[in-house]
């Protein structure tokens, strides 16, 4: 062996040796200091604002944030729609906001939905937190609010991201799972962060598997400033109600659509605004007053809690309609880049600790992701108003500057660009008053962690118990590690006793027999979707037929549908087209391999005695039946019709052979005309689901 080989042969080894962590190692910054606190970031007091000198935190976040190249670290799966925002009344009294302030003025939109965890490879329908942001085009510069779909977050100080993060990503020796939090390193870190219970009780929840993206709620997160004219600031909370209700997929629904359409929420959107059913959302507020800051058992400033709107009432102050799709995903749904640090006069920060971080973060992850600080010369972040300022040269930089000058001030460019003043329109900030040591500690007023996911837990109606139930059951029947279990349990044992008994006995852990925190009894009926919108407008109806098909039921289900608003397609064994009884040639919108139940909100079964022997014969057809009565879906059918009813066997039905239309959402006539269950039928589809079914005698579980 020469002396050069045994040099390669030395430095081979060393670069394969496993990176391990020995007992003695302390955490120390990349520069090798070491570290005190790696749970809060440096403030002014502990309710203060984050200080620009805290070197720890700004270097854990820039490197999380160029962790992936080149997709979103989160919110990579995404799905994105132009529209516009058109306010009810003035909101001047509370913010100078222009675009909040004229009712008769509509401002563009661009929307993007996503979830946090998959990759921009997963699929639509996983359990998940959803992005919810919004990007205004004002008139005085671009306005986002970056939110989700759930109100609260999992941690309270932005310097726990990349922890939460890492822990929800698949696991870092294998890659593995994607899309999922029902693995040991992300319970393991959540067993270990109470902050994260009240989040964790919403991941668990319906909440986290939305039927459509049309059927999503969103909310702001973190507590805001509205600042008015006469310079008296109000704190505001933001919320994005859809004008369909919100609704969920049940998990065995949502698992298969993962499998039949992974794009099944992309789908959804494009499609339905394709048609012209253009999805609109009602923004609303809950606007609090500075002297009120303090007057809650909990902390506004805290992003793991809510405020109940039975204490702050959601005032709508207009609406959002998405009406265009984009003409090229890349250069707009993946090249969009929000930040909550894009305002505009009327609206500025809380001193809300993940929120100051956000400030820092996403405008950081902007120019790793997108390779330039001249991001914001591309179309789909470009603002509609001019803008002006000495920022030249850098890679992407599309303007043409003739100017000799680039810096202020100056006296050979006339000292422009000029600064606005306050009166000119100029960006002011809130001149809150600040002072405090420097520490890296969090306010008592953020250390209680229970109370309101005991709330939201007595807010759910039976059936969404059952549900967060089951999910725990599978989220933590994944995790190996009994450790982490008996922690979880104990951590629900907090929330509700009942409920950490319930989750115990179906992972394997004993049940707490003890009471660790008694349950307040406090509830607030905005938390349950049982108490939504429920309108059959916007949902997709499955009619199945086959040749010797009654064409007449189908035009009669169809116009009653269309008029309702409903969307209705026929599905069959093969494409093309099919024959009625009476020899008219009927389209085929789907098979049954590709237009499974799934991916429908109802099913209806025309009469036409030849059709219903050929549907009776073929198991897709009867399998369509049975899943779609085991996921609570409303069914009807006419005439022959009901005899695949009959055959599908649903399980706890009987009068099938006369009119039904009971608790169980089944819709049946032996008459040939389907006009007699139309309206009955229409009315079992806005109902979303009907959780009467015995499907399961002891309980019902999705």
């Amino acid at each position: 062996m020469t002396e050069q080989n045994h040099v390669n042969e030395n430095t081979k080894n060393e670069a394969l040796e496993p990176y391990r962590q020995d007992a003695g190692d302390k955490l120390t910054t990349n520069q090798g200091v070491k570290v005190n606190d790696t749970d809060n970031s440096l403030k002014a007091g502990t309710r203060g604002p984050s200080i620009r000198d805290d070197f720890h935190f700004q270097e854990k976040l820039t490197h999380f944030d160029r962790e992936r190249i080149p997709e979103r670290v989160v919110h990579a799966r995404g799905s994105g729609a132009h529209g516009y925002f058109q306010p009810y009344q003035s909101m001047a009294e509370f913010t100078k906001a222009k675009f909040l302030k004229d009712p008769s003025i509509k401002t563009p939109v661009f929307v993007r939905f996503s979830t946090v965890g998959g990759s921009r490879g997963s699929a639509d329908t996983v359990r998940d937190v959803r992005g919810f942001s919004v990007k205004f085009y004002t008139e005085d510069g671009n306005y986002d609010i970056v939110g989700n779909n759930i109100p609260v977050f999992f941690i309270q100080d932005a310097i726990k991201f990349p922890d939460i993060v890492h822990a929800i990503k698949p696991e870092p020796d294998h890659e593995m799972p994607q899309a999922s939090t029902a693995h040991p390193s992300f319970w393991d870190f959540i067993s270990l962060i109470p902050e994260s219970t009240h989040m964790i009780m919403w991941l668990l929840s319906d909440r986290t598997l939305p039927r459509t993206l049309r059927m999503m709620q969103g909310f702001g997160v973190h507590t805001f400033r509205w600042v008015n004219a006469e310079g008296k600031s109000r704190f505001v909370k933001y919320h994005w109600k859809p004008l369909l209700g919100v609704h969920s997929n049940v998990f065995d629904e949502a698992q298969k659509l993962a499998g039949k359409d992974p794009d099944f929420h992309r789908r959804d959107l494009w499609d339905s605004i394709d048609m012209g059913d253009y999805p609109e959302y009602e923004l609303g507020v809950q606007i609090i007053e500075e002297e009120d800051e303090h007057k809650f058992d909990f902390d506004i400033l805290d992003a793991t809690k809510l405020i109940p709107e039975e204490l702050v009432p959601v005032r709508p102050i207009g609406k959002m309609v998405l009406n265009r799709n984009p003409d090229n995903f890349f250069a707009e749904t993946e090249q969009v880049a929000f930040q909550p640090s894009n305002v505009v006069p009327g609206i500025d920060f809380s001193d809300d600790p993940l929120l100051q971080g956000r400030l820092f973060s996403y405008h950081d992850t902007q120019l790793h992701r997108l390779g330039s600080p001249n991001f914001v010369h591309l179309p789909i972040n470009r603002p509609v108003c001019p803008f002006h300022n000495n920022q030249q040269d850098g890679r992407m930089q599309m303007e043409v500057k003739t100017t000799r000058v680039n810096y202020s001030p100056n006296s050979l460019g006339e000292n422009l660009p000029a600064v606005s003043s306050a009166e000119e329109g100029g960006y002011v900030h809130y001149p809150e008053r600040v002072e405090g040591h420097k520490v890296r500690e969090r306010s008592p007023s953020f250390k209680e962690h229970f109370s309101q996911a005991t709330l939201f837990w007595n807010s759910l109606s039976p059936i969404e118990k059952d549900h967060l139930v089951a999910a725990a059951h599978f989220e933590l029947g994944k995790v190996g590690d009994q450790g982490v279990r008996d922690r979880m349990v104990d951590r629900f044992n907090h929330v509700d006793h009942e409920l950490a008994k319930r989750i115990a006995q179906g992972i394997g852990v004993a049940a707490p027999s003890a009471i660790t925190v008694q349950n307040h009894g406090q509830s607030s009926e905005a938390l349950s979707q049982k108490n939504t919108t429920k309108t059959a407008k916007g949902r997709k109806v499955a009619i199945l037929a086959a040749n010797g098909v009654e064409a007449a039921q189908i035009m009669s289900i169809k116009q009653a549908l269309k008029a309702a608003g409903v969307v209705a397609e026929v599905v069959s064994q093969f494409k093309g087209t099919i024959k009625s009884a009476d020899g008219k040639e009927i389209e085929v919108d789907k098979t049954f391999l590709t237009g499974a139940s799934v991916m429908f909100d109802a099913v209806y079964v025309p009469g036409g005695a030849k059709s219903i022997q050929a549907l009776q014969m073929n198991g897709e057809a009867v399998d369509f039946i049975h899943e779609a009565f085991k996921h609570y879906k409303a069914i009807a059918a006419s005439g022959e019709g009901v005899e695949l009813l009959k055959a599908a066997n649903l399980q706890g039905v009987s009068r099938l052979d006369s009119y039904v239309q009971d608790d169980q959402g089944i819709v049946t006539t032996r008459s040939a005309d389907a006009s007699e269950i139309a309206k009955s039928f229409i009315n079992a589809i806005a109902q979303h689901r009907h959780w009467n079914r015995l499907v399961h005698k002891d309980k019902v579980l999705a």
